[in-house]
């Protein structure tokens, strides 16, 4: 669990974070550099989630490099909304960059979104707390989330 108060925003008690694949974790299939071993340290204290459409078809490869299990979304933004309101939103910390990530980062307790080289849809920039450069960036924030205190304190 990450517990972390943020003068002027409020209590984060995080347990899941939820991370979209292609375009976040992955670009065109091939897990972004560092991910593995951020990943794993994030992972002492939060139950990771990822969900993807498996656009390139290589999400097994990317599974077994997390050592995780991708839930496979095949109805897009209200999948994902709806997987992690099954989580309890007010726990979740959601992580995304396309259009179909919003609805997840909006509702989460805390979303991040990444502008990557993919892009970031403008409804997801609308949607989320916190707008990072990278994964790496998103999942250090996590790792050591004093970092939050510094971007989200009022």
């Amino acid at each position: 669990m990450i517990e972390v108060e943020i003068p002027g925003w409020g209590s984060l008690r995080l347990v899941h974070a939820v991370f979209d694949v292609n375009g976040t974790l992955a670009r065109d299939g091939e897990l972004l550099p560092g991910v593995a071993e951020r990943f794993a340290r994030l992972g002492e204290t939060l139950t990771l989630h990822l969900l993807t459409a498996d656009t390139h078809g290589k999400q097994a490869a990317i599974d077994a490099a997390l050592g995780q299990r991708a839930t496979i979304i095949q109805g897009g933004a209200a999948d994902k909304l709806r997987y992690i309101q099954t989580l309890d939103a007010a726990r979740v910390v959601a992580v995304g960059n396309g259009a179909n990530d919003a609805a997840m980062l909006r509702e989460a307790a805390l979303g991040i979104a990444i502008l990557g080289p993919e892009g970031l849809a403008v409804e997801t920039l609308q949607a989320a707390d916190v707008v990072v450069a990278s994964i790496a960036d998103a999942l250090d924030l996590l790792v050591l989330p004093r970092r939050l205190v510094a971007t989200l304190r009022r």
